[in-house]
């Protein structure tokens, strides 16, 4: 099977040795994602869904590189840095989920970090469910 590894052009995934997102097949899978924003700072920095929010817009450029939408996710992963602020960055998230505290994340700025899956049907699946 094929692999398409798709980059963000953050300066820190050949240092790290990561990609933002990986499709194999029709599983597509999103690095943890902060709300970085285009300029390389932090979005929304203080606020928790303002964070998400952007971590969300971030996974969902990564997914259309892949071939794949939000409506694609089945999975997500979120990680906050004060589980207080569960409610506020859990509303719009509705796949599988789980929600844990961390300690930190990468900067102190951060209070989000969200992982995602999505399952894209190929060409291929569709194909064979016609026959």
């Amino acid at each position: 099977m094929a692999r398409q590894n798709v980059s963000s052009g953050a300066p820190w995934e050949p240092i790290v040795g990561y990609s933002r997102a990986v499709r194999v097949g029709s599983t597509v899978h999103v690095a943890g994602t902060t709300a970085t924003g285009p300029d390389g700072g932090i979005v929304g920095v203080g606020d928790p869904y303002a964070q998400a929010v952007q971590a969300l817009r971030n996974i969902e450029h990564a997914l259309a590189q892949a071939g794949a939408t939000l409506h694609h996710v089945v999975r997500t992963r979120v990680y906050l840095t004060n589980i207080a602020h569960w409610r506020e960055v859990g509303r719009d998230i509705r796949p599988a989920s789980t929600m844990v505290a961390v300690s930190a994340l990468v900067a102190p700025e951060m209070l989000v970090e969200i992982e995602a899956e999505a399952v894209v049907e190929t060409v291929e699946a569709l194909h064979s469910k016609r026959r």
